[in-house]
C-alpha cells in the first residue's frame, strides 16, 4: 500500500483476508494499533510498550467479527501514546496527514484510522472512543464516526486507557458504510421505537468558537430540513465546567490504575504532552473521586429522563475545525476545555454518538452529533444513514 498519509505502523505487515460471500466482502479496513492481532505486537503508540509487550495470542473480537463477516484487514493505523490525547501528534512515530484539512491535525488519539478513512486508503477503520478519540478526529477529517453505547461492542483484545470509558468505536466516509459496520459489531436487538423528540443543546453551542459558529447554524438548518424542527434546551443546568471536570477525574484515576504499574516499573519514554497527563493521573487527590461520580451519576439519570426512548440532542462535536500542527498555548488549552466538555457529555453517560461531516468553515470540515437514548445504536445509525452528507 502506498501510504503517502503517514497514518498506518510500518513495523509489521498486519494483513488478512475476509471470508468471502458475506455482506462485507470487498470492503478493506484499518484498526488502530491498539487491537489485538494473533501473532503480531500491539504498539499502542509508544516503542516501549511494544518493546515490553509479546505478540497477541488471540485476535479482537471486533476485528475477528469484521473478518468474519468478510472485511479484509489491511494494516494497522497510528495512535497517540497509550490513547492519551486528543491531538493525533505522536511524538515517535508523527502525525498522519489530515487528508481535508491540510496542515491541521487529524485529530487523537484514532488519528491513523481517521487519516486512513478520509484519504481512501481503506473504506472503514476501526478506533477507540475514551473521550472523543473517534468522534474528534471524524470531525477534523471531514468523514463520520461513531461511539457506541458504553459495553455495547466487546473490547476484549483492546489495550484500555480507562475502562468505565472505553469503547470500540469505527470511521467510515459514507453513512450506510457507517451502519453496515454497526450491524456486524453491535449485539442488540433493535426495538420499535422511533426519534420523536429533537432537542438542541443550545449552551453547547455556545462551546464553539466564534468563527466558526454560523456554519454550524448552517448545517443545523439543513439538518432540520431533513429531520424536523430541534427544540432548544440547556443540557448542562449551568455545571458544563463540573460536568468536565468530574470526567478528567474519574478518567484520569482510572487510567492511572490501570497503567500506574506499568509506568513506574518501566519507566518509558513519553513525548511532553503524554509525559505531563500521566504525571496529572499520578498525582491526582482520589479525595475528588466521590463527589465525581456522584456527578456522573447525576448526569446519567438526568441524560436518561431527558432522551427516554424516543429523544435526540443534537449539539456540536467539536468546538473548531482541525487546530493546525504543532500549535502550543492558549489557543490550544482553550480548544481541549471547550472539546472535553461537548464531549464528555456521552462519555459520562456512557451513550451513543455519532458526528456527522455536515459543515465546513475556512475550507475545513466541522462536524455535527447527535446522541441518542442508551442502547438506541442502531436506531442512531439508521438516522444517520438517513440523513447522509451534503
Amino acid at each position: 500500500m502506498d501510504d503517502h498519509l503517514g497514518a498506518f505502523c510500518s513495523d509489521q505487515d498486519v494483513q488478512l483476508e475476509g471470508t468471502p460471500g458475506r455482506a462485507l466482502s470487498g470492503l478493506t479496513f484499518a484498526a488502530k494499533d491498539v487491537f489485538d492481532v494473533a501473532g503480531f505486537q500491539t504498539g499502542a503508540g509508544n516503542p516501549d510498550w511494544l518493546r515490553t509487550h509479546p505478540p497477541a495470542e488471540y485476535t479482537a473480537s471486533s476485528i475477528q467479527r469484521l473478518l468474519d463477516a468478510g472485511a479484509t484487514l489491511v494494516g494497522k493505523t497510528h495512535t497517540d501514546e497509550l490513547t492519551f490525547s486528543l491531538n493525533g501528534e505522536n511524538h515517535h512515530y508523527g502525525t498522519p496527514v489530515n487528508p481535508n484539512a491540510p496542515g491541521r491535525i487529524p485529530g487523537g488519539s484514532s488519528s491513523g484510522s481517521a487519516s486512513a478513512v478520509a484519504g481512501g486508503l481503506v473504506d472503514f477503520a476501526l478506533g477507540t472512543d475514551t473521550g472523543g478519540s473517534v468522534r474528534l478526529p471524524a470531525s477534523n477529517c471531514g468523514i463520520f464516526g461513531f461511539r457506541p453505547t458504553h459495553g455495547l461492542v466487546a473490547n476484549d483484545g483492546v489495550v484500555p486507557l480507562a475502562p468505565g470509558f472505553d469503547t470500540v468505536g469505527w470511521f467510515a466516509r459514507d453513512s450506510d458504510g457507517l451502519k453496515r459496520v454497526g450491524q456486524v459489531l453491535l449485539r442488540y436487538r433493535q426495538n420499535e421505537y422511533e426519534f420523536r423528540n429533537l432537542l438542541l443543546a443550545s449552551d453547547a453551542m455556545e462551546l464553539v468558537f466564534s468563527d466558526v459558529r454560523p456554519a454550524l447554524d448552517l448545517a443545523i438548518a439543513a439538518l432540520e430540513q431533513s429531520l424536523g424542527q430541534f427544540d432548544p434546551i440547556k443540557l448542562y443546568h449551568g455545571k458544563a465546567q463540573e460536568w468536565m471536570e468530574a470526567f478528567r477525574t474519574l478518567q484520569g484515576a482510572e487510567v492511572w490504575q490501570t497503567h500506574g504499574d506499568w509506568i513506574r516499573n518501566t519507566q518509558p519514554k513519553f513525548g511532553p504532552q503524554i509525559q505531563a497527563r500521566f504525571d496529572w493521573a499520578a498525582s491526582l487527590d482520589r479525595k475528588m473521586i466521590p463527589a465525581a461520580l456522584q456527578i456522573r451519576n447525576e448526569v446519567t439519570q438526568s441524560l436518561d429522563e431527558l432522551l427516554g426512548t424516543d429523544s435526540i440532542i443534537c449539539l456540536p462535536t467539536s468546538p473548531s475545525i482541525a487546530l493546525p500542527r504543532n500549535l502550543e498555548g492558549e489557543q490550544l488549552e482553550q480548544f481541549r476545555q471547550n472539546a472535553l466538555t461537548l464531549l464528555c457529555i456521552a462519555g459520562l453517560a456512557g451513550l451513543p454518538q455519532v458526528s456527522l461531516p455536515l459543515a465546513r468553515s475556512d475550507g475545513c470540515p466541522l462536524g455535527i452529533s447527535l446522541i441518542g437514548p442508551r442502547r438506541s445504536d442502531g436506531r442512531l445509525l439508521a438516522l444517520a444513514a438517513s440523513i447522509g452528507a451534503p
